[in-house]
């Protein structure tokens, strides 16, 4: 007998509608032909459907099965298809009734007959939405993830016995009750406050302006400064995310495979540090068949490089064209995906190898080749790509040892979010949501300047040698400060708040 189950495959970031069929039929016994491009855990399977149907107390058919996954040419990996197979197997062989049209399986098989987590089940639920499916069996651990997309009845699946007596309607199961509403409204909790960080106040005001604007910042100081720990800060002054941008990764940490157990959705803005050591494909993604990466893992939060000059200068140009485009393309043999990376971009570094660079309470034991051997380790084209370079001195004993607390990051959050509403509502329409995501265009028409303004940034340019990017970065930058400020013109001192954040020969 014939039957034919739906699943969902990923490709990319989406979901992408499989029919298993399943042929039942009498041959060279305990055979199982498995065909449509699987991949090896797909081939294994065979084993796992195996004991998972004998140990759930159903009989396995003693005939020759084969197994097609169509379309037969879009490559299928991991072992989402258990359940599937298993189903159709079932109704292959007259074990239990076939499932009402319009329903979706998904779920790996553990040989007891459990049904274990798959990932990408946010984007699998998606698209059979919008493919008109109306009932979806998942594994009972991924039913929350699921009950995210509105308009779908989700059947949490503990064990394939308890779904072989809901499809013969011995033991139905309960559909799972869910709400995004109040997994939205939940206040995210940060690891670090502003209020705790003692001293470097023009860091703050630093970072606030890149928080205001989504720029991106190069710490760079001694060590034991606290360039670590401002950074990790930053996530509690971002805005809050949307429901939307909440959706928007969650379906990509589903899909990586790295979504916190019992959080069905993410509220916190994502904060991604890699060490040093990383690769390519882990900072951009890749594999044979391409993953995100920790520059798509950071989409719409920081992506922190500590110790920047320690990466591979090779793996650090691949950020160029990410930090430009907002999004990056992994091109391999059997196709190319496009994965998210609009990301805010923070780095520290020290000022040389030992630390102590232009330090006044240590001794710099470097030579002046090293340290500017030492800096050049980070191109020319990536540092232009950076709107905020900030120095972080170390702080004096007087500031450290003090009980007042510093300004909570709660009251800068406000400020910053009034700041982006003032921009969300300057380009409405136009597909931009910070004033980092300018284009030339959008300079030209938003970020007029004042005569004063002109001749400032005419002297700058002489004086600096800035270069057409940088131009249009520093007002950019200005434009942000003056939102911050809740100005509608870019005034001088703005655009000189603006200059001071440039890169300095610090050789």
């Amino acid at each position: 007998m014939l039957a034919k189950i739906t699943s969902c495959a990923l490709v990319g970031l989406e979901g992408v509608l499989v029919d298993v069929e399943v042929d039942v039929r009498p041959g060279q016994v305990g055979v199982i032909d498995i065909v449509g491009l699987p991949d090896v855990a797909i081939k294994e399977s065979r084993e796992r459907v195996r004991s998972a149907i004998h140990n759930a107390g159903l009989q396995y058919p003693l005939r020759r099965v084969t197994i097609n996954l169509a379309p037969a040419d879009l490559h299928k990996e991991g072992p989402a298809y258990d359940l599937p197979i298993a189903v159709g197997i079932l109704v292959g062989s007259n074990q239990v009734a076939p499932a009402p049209e319009g329903s979706l399986f998904v779920g790996e098989l553990s040989l007891d007959g459990g049904v274990r987590h798959v990932n990408g089940v946010l984007p699998m639920a998606s698209v059979a939405r919008e493919q008109g499916i109306q009932s979806l069996y998942v594994p009972e651990v991924d039913a929350p993830e699921a009950a995210l997309i509105p308009g779908l009845t989700v059947y949490p699946v503990s064990s394939l016995g308890q779904l072989a007596m809901h499809l013969n309607n011995l033991l139905p199961i309960a559909p799972y009750k869910g709400d995004a509403a109040p997994l939205a409204a939940e206040e995210p909790s940060y690891s670090v406050d502003m209020a705790e960080i003692k001293g470097q106040e023009h860091v703050k005001r630093a970072l606030e302006v890149a928080a205001a604007g989504a720029h991106c910042v190069l710490m760079k100081g001694p060590p034991g400064s606290g360039k670590t720990l401002l950074a990790r800060a930053v996530p509690s002054i971002l805005p809050r995310m949307t429901i939307e941008e909440a959706l928007e990764v969650t379906k990509i940490y589903s899909v990586a495979g790295v979504l916190p157990p019992g959080q069905p959705l993410l509220r916190q803005r994502p904060f991604r540090a890699p060490h040093h050591t990383i690769s390519q494909a882990g900072l951009v993604g890749g594999g044979h068949w391409p993953r995100p990466g920790e520059i798509s893992l950071a989409h719409l939060g920081v992506l922190f490089l500590d110790e920047l000059p320690e990466f591979g200068m090779r793996t650090l140009e691949v950020l160029r064209q990410p930090l430009e485009d907002k999004v990056v393309t992994i091109s391999r043999a059997t196709g190319a995906l496009s994965f998210p990376s609009n990301f805010m971009l923070i780095g520290a570094m020290n000022p040389c190898p030992c630390g102590y660079y232009g330090d006044p309470t240590h001794e710099c034991t470097c030579s002046r080749g090293l340290i500017e051997s030492y800096q050049k380790r980070i191109s020319g084209p990536l540092m232009d790509r950076i709107d905020i370079h900030v120095e972080v001195p170390a702080v004096d004993y007087e500031k450290l040892s003090s009980v007042k607390l510093g300004e909570p990051s709660a009251a800068i959050r406000a400020r910053v979010e009034a700041a982006r509403e003032r921009q969300q509502a300057r380009f409405k329409g136009t597909g931009l949501h910070a004033n980092a995501d300018m284009g030339p265009k959008e300079v030209r028409q938003f970020c007029e300047l004042d005569e004063a303004g002109r001749g400032l940034i005419r002297a700058a340019m002489r004086q600096l040698g800035l270069s057409a990017r940088a131009y249009h970065r520093v007002l950019k930058l200005a434009r942000t400060i003056a939102d911050l400020a809740g100005s509608e013109r870019i005034e001088a001192h703005h655009v000189a708040e603006a200059l001071q954040y440039r890169q300095r020969d610090g050789a």
